[in-house]
C-alpha cells in the first residue's frame, strides 16, 4: 500500500512515492521508496527500472538517496532516464517492520538477515516493482556491500527476473583457515563507528574524501533511523547483525552465494582503497562469475568501502550508468530488402 507523505515528510523528496509491501515474513512489510525518471521517454521507448540494495549498516535513505550539496546518486539515474527504486530490509530504517526479536536482548537469538533471508526479501521487491509498473521482466539492480551477497543469492535462484547487476564493492569469498565469530542477533552503531568507517580506508597523508560537515548533516539523519537513538548514550542506531555474520563467514572461506549461478551481466565497481573489496577479491569474484556472458572489473582512484558518500561519487555515478546503458558491443549492421545474404 502506499504510505502518505505526512507520515514521513522529513525524507521525502516532492516527486517521491512510498510503499510499504507484504514480507513473505508473516505479519511484516517492507519499504520501498520510488522516484521517476525525470527524463521524458522518446516515442516507442520503454520505462528502465533499476532496484538499489543496501549494504549492512544503514538503509536506502542515506544512500542511493542521500544528498550531498542537493544531488544524489538516485538523482544521477532518474536523470539518465531510469525509475528508481530502493529497498529496506528488515530492521534498516524507519519504515521495514524490524524483526520482532530486535526488541529483545541480542544474546537470546543467532544474528538477524542473513543472506538467504535477504535474498527473499530482494525477491518480493523485484516481483512488486515488475508487477506494478509494468516494466520488462527484468530489472536490473545496484548492490552494496553485503547487499551483493543478498542479491547473488537472489540473481541465482531467480535468473528470469534480472537484467544486469551492478556489484559497487562487494564483499567475496576469502580463504582462511580462521573460524568466524559468532555474534549476537543485533548491536548498537554510534556515530563514531560510522566515522571511523567513512575514515578507515584513507591512506595516512592523504586529504579527506568525506568533509566534516557532510558527515554531521549525514550522522543526524542516520540517527533518525532508530526512534530510541537518542534516548541512548551515546546516540547509537540498532542494527542487524546478520549482514555482519555473514562478512565474517566469507572470510572465513564460506560465502553464503555461489556467483556461478548468476547468469545476468555483472559489473563489479570498487576503489581503490577498498580494504572490504582488494584487488584479490575483486578477481576471485571476476572468476567465479563463470556464467556470466559479460563482466566487467572497474577500480576507482581515491575510494574506499563507502564511494558512494565521498568526493569520487560522480565517477562511480558515471561507471553504474555506462555499465547499465548495455551499450558492449557494436551493433549489428542492418540488412536492406535487397541485400543477398548468400554473396
Amino acid at each position: 500500500m502506499d504510505i502518505q507523505p505526512a507520515e514521513t515528510r522529513s525524507l521525502l523528496d516532492s516527486r517521491e512515492r512510498h510503499f510499504r509491501i507484504p514480507s513473505d515474513r508473516a505479519g511484516l512489510s517492507l519499504f520501498l521508496r520510488y522516484l521517476a525518471a525525470t527524463t521524458p521517454l522518446g516515442a516507442g521507448v520503454s520505462r528502465k527500472a533499476v532496484l538499489y540494495v543496501h549494504g549492512g549498516t544503514f538503509p536506502s535513505a542515506l544512500s542511493i538517496a542521500h544528498r550531498f550539496d542537493f544531488h544524489s546518486w538516485r538523482d544521477a539515474l532518474c536523470a539518465a532516464g531510469y525509475d528508481v527504486w530502493a529497498l529496506d530490509f528488515h530492521g534498516f530504517g524507519i519504515l521495514s517492520d524490524r524483526y520482532p526479536e530486535m526488541a529483545e536482548p541480542a544474546e537470546r537469538h543467532p544474528p538477524l538477515g542473513r543472506t538467504e533471508d535477504a535474498s527473499r526479501q530482494v525477491e518480493v521487491a523485484a516481483r512488486f516493482i515488475a508487477g506494478r509498473y509494468g516494466v520488462s521482466e527484468r530489472i536490473s539492480i545496484i548492490a552494496h556491500s553485503w547487499g551483493t551477497m543478498a542479491v547473488g543469492h537472489f540473481a541465482g535462484r531467480c535468473p528470469e527476473l534480472v537484467d544486469r547487476l551492478v556489484f559497487f564493492a562487494p564483499i567475496t569469498w576469502r580463504h582462511s583457515t580462521a573460524s568466524a565469530p559468532r555474534l549476537p542477533a543485533w548491536k548498537l552503531v554510534t556515530l563514531q563507528d560510522q566515522w571511523d568507517r567513512f575514515t578507515a580506508d584513507t591512506p595516512k597523508g592523504e586529504p579527506p574524501v568525506l568533509l566534516e560537515r557532510h558527515f554531521h548533516e549525514w550522522g543526524e539523519r542516520y540517527l533518525d533511523c532508530d526512534p530510541e537513538s537518542r534516548m541512548r548514550t551515546p546516540p547509537a542506531v540498532r542494527v542487524p547483525l546478520g549482514p555482519f555474520q555473514d562478512i565474517y563467514d566469507a572470510w572465513a572461506g564460506r560465502l553464503a552465494y555461489d556467483p556461478g549461478l548468476i547468469r545476468a551481466p555483472v559489473g563489479i565497481i570498487r576503489g581503490e582503497w577498498d580494504s572490504m573489496c582488494t584487488d584479490a577479491d575483486g578477481r576471485w569474484l571476476f572468476d567465479a562469475l563463470a556464467s556470466s556472458p559479460l563482466k566487467r572489473d572497474v577500480k576507482l582512484s581515491r575510494g574506499g568501502h563507502l564511494m558512494h558518500l565521498e568526493e569520487g561519487r560522480y565517477a562511480l555515478y558515471r561507471e553504474t550508468l555506462t555499465f547499465l546503458e548495455g551499450t558492449d558491443s557494436v551493433p549489428e549492421p542492418a540488412v536492406s530488402e535487397s541485400s543477398n545474404p548468400e554473396t
